[in-house]
């Protein structure tokens, strides 16, 4: 029993490095260089969201942060601070997805598009603390309107093929 329990949380957290390094990948390739559009949603963030409010006991933190990290790196953000932001995000949601287990899709939705507002007003304030370079407000603003748009959509690709949904009941009493 702790070897099967052992092998699904190994499993579910070499799924979360498969997809978010995907998806990194994707953010990297030069689809259309040198054009400027709207930006387009923040797939990584949703992954992470979706994934630790279906399966908080799958994803550590420091995963989470090394992966995090490893895209600022890539990104070329300031290093950590979307990371440290976004391990502050995760960990506020794992520790209310008991609250959040029997409520509606609609309500997660709205909670996480809050939660999503909070960290990304979070980095604009640590940016300009800093006097770092702030970009645009409105691409801030379309970013997070498309990232929390795109939070169904992930959570609805999770659930299908890889069986990622909620587990209902008292989190001690769940099989893990």
């Amino acid at each position: 029993m702790i070897e099967a329990a052992r092998r699904g949380r190994l499993a579910g957290q070499a799924l979360f490095v498969v997809l978010f390094i995907a998806i990194l990948a994707a953010r990297l390739l030069p689809l259309n260089p040198g054009r400027i559009g709207w930006p387009g949603p923040d797939l990584s963030i949703c992954l992470a969201l979706v994934w630790i409010l279906r399966r908080p006991d799958t994803l550590p933190v420091l995963l989470i942060a090394a992966l995090f990290l490893l895209e600022d790196i890539l990104l070329l953000r300031p290093l950590g601070l979307w990371a440290a932001i976004v391990i502050i995000g995760t960990e506020a949601a794992r520790r209310r997805e008991q609250h959040w287990r029997e409520l509606p899709f609609m309500v997660e939705w709205l909670r996480v598009a809050i939660l999503l507002a909070l960290m990304m007003l979070a980095n604009r304030f640590a940016l300009a603390l800093f006097f770092l370079p702030l970009p645009p407000l409105g691409q801030v603003i379309l970013q997070f309107i498309a990232t929390a748009a795109a939070y169904p959509l992930v959570a609805g690709l999770l659930h299908w093929p890889f069986g990622l949904r909620r587990i209902p009941g008292d989190p001690d009493t769940r099989h893990r």
